[in-house]
């Protein structure tokens, strides 16, 4: 295999990445729908705050910092497995008709995980794909110099409410990457939906998702994952207080509320939740929520699948060809599905 379109060349300066910034806080229609979907969330019910809320600079530092966490088995389990299976992974690409891929980093983070499979899979063009941009900006650079004659596309983006890439990424071979079971963050019917947006045919020729997935295991293990002993995810999930804080102009005091992590079994799903310490108040620019004791904000679900479960589900939503490796203890699994 011809390694030569991507190995560094540390005689030639690296070139700077594009980028296209379809998220910005600071715009006045991105900032006024944040502030809305916080505050209807907020004076729910039961109130909630979505998941992508973590991901501000300091959120995106501190998931990188959980991610080495001895309790935190997923990032280090699944990285054994693409360690162990990127010849076979290689293989089904090539199988599926699909050479020097665009290969589309959903949730790229820090871009750790992609730069490990670069070297295997070869692709013309990477895209890593955030909602944290200015982080982004940051690691597609890092990758860019690593690889200097390699296409980077970064692009800004809440892929949540929506899977539309910009033209400057390739619509042939386009594959995408969304490791680390983030995937477990919808529910089952927001993950068939959203699989399906990946599946579509608008999504480019030769069409595949390589996918990380959770698997259901002890209980114990599942809640030390999110509960760690030096308190890492606990400043993960107040830190969101923060962040919603500067998007909604609201008051939270976040020495106020406790991290709580929990295994709901009949969901099969982590979730986590912040919990208040006393009867407050929380105001905001247009609106307040009181709170008692020990009532709570649900900041996170993460569903755990089997293998038989994620399958059906890629199945449901329109991919053939599915493969798949695990771990020797079963705990994680990467799916290789194409259409």
């Amino acid at each position: 295999m011809n390694f030569s379109l991507i190995l560094p060349n540390l005689d030639r300066p690296p070139a700077s990445p594009q980028f296209v910034n379809c998220y910005s806080e600071s715009s006045q229609g991105q900032a006024a729908s944040a502030a809305r979907e916080l505050a209807e969330g907020l004076s729910a019910g039961a109130a909630t705050v979505p998941p992508k809320y973590f991901y501000n600079a300091l959120g995106s530092k501190l998931f990188e910092a959980i991610t080495g966490l001895n309790e935190y088995y997923p990032t280090r389990t699944e990285a054994s497995i693409f360690d162990a299976a990127h010849p076979q992974i290689a293989r089904a690409l090539a199988k599926a008709g699909i050479a020097q891929p665009s290969l589309i980093d959903l949730g790229a983070g820090n871009c750790a995980k992609a730069t490990r499979l670069i070297p295997h899979l070869q692709p013309r063009q990477y895209v890593p794909v955030d909602i944290s941009v200015d982080f982004l900006r940051s690691a597609a650079q890092q990758v860019q110099t690593a690889f200097p004659a390699l296409d980077i596309v970064g692009v800004g983006m809440d892929f949540s409410a929506g899977l539309a890439l910009p033209p400057q990424v390739q619509a042939h071979d386009r594959v995408f990457f969304y490791p680390g079971s983030s995937l477990g963050n919808f529910s089952p019917d927001q993950a068939l939906t959203f699989l399906r947006h990946m599946a579509d045919p608008a999504q480019g020729k030769a069409r595949g998702l390589l996918l990380g997935i959770d698997l259901v295991k002890d209980p114990a293990t599942l809640k030390a994952a999110y509960d760690d002993a030096l308190g890492v995810t606990a400043a993960f999930n107040k830190n969101l207080l923060l962040h919603v804080n500067a998007l909604l102009g609201a008051d939270f005091d976040v020495a106020q509320w406790q991290h709580v992590a929990l295994f709901n079994e009949a969901e099969s799903r982590i979730e986590m939740h912040l919990q208040a310490q006393c009867d407050l108040t929380v105001r905001w620019l247009e609106g307040e929520r009181a709170f008692r004791a020990g009532e709570s904000i649900h900041t996170e679900n993460s569903y755990k699948y089997t293998v038989a479960s994620i399958s059906a589900l890629l199945r449901r939503a329109g991919f053939t060809q599915i493969s798949y490796w695990t771990d020797p203890k079963d705990w994680f699994a990467v799916f290789w599905a194409s259409v």
